[in-house]
């Protein structure tokens, strides 16, 4: 199952977006309002849950500079990476578009594809915040 936010422009270079976002601590800025967890466990891994979701654990899984984060699933029940493309407009302004990959049965990609859209759509949404 793959998963598009929309792309989002924010009037910060790509730079700093990829140095935010290679900070786990900082997806804390990024999270939904009804986040009922949010817990960094280590220097590239952290914890998460949304009311009414399970807990989710995340971990840093590759870097490329200034152009992409990859994180992933820490767990292999759900296996998923979420990818933060980011895209130089200027030197005040990048594009940032989130991608998500799950290999899921075809019932768990039914149930989860809308709260899972939602949620990238809002992380994406929050990347001023960073």
């Amino acid at each position: 199952m793959n998963l598009e936010s929309p792309k989002v422009n924010v009037a910060k270079s790509a730079q700093h977006i990829f140095d935010a976002l290679s900070d786990v601590k900082n997806f804390e800025k990024l999270m939904p309002e009804n986040i009922a967890k949010f817990e960094v466990l280590g220097a590239d891994i952290f914890n998460f849950g949304l009311k009414g979701m399970p807990e989710i654990k995340l971990k840093m899984k590759d870097k490329t500079p200034y152009s992409k984060v990859i994180l992933a699933a820490a767990s292999d029940k759900l296996p998923f990476t979420l990818t933060a493309n980011i895209d130089a407009i200027s030197d005040a302004q990048s594009a940032v578009q989130l991608n998500f990959e799950g290999d899921f049965n075809p019932m768990m990609a039914m149930m989860i594809k809308g709260p899972i859209s939602k949620f990238i759509e809002t992380l994406a949404e929050n990347m001023g915040k960073l």
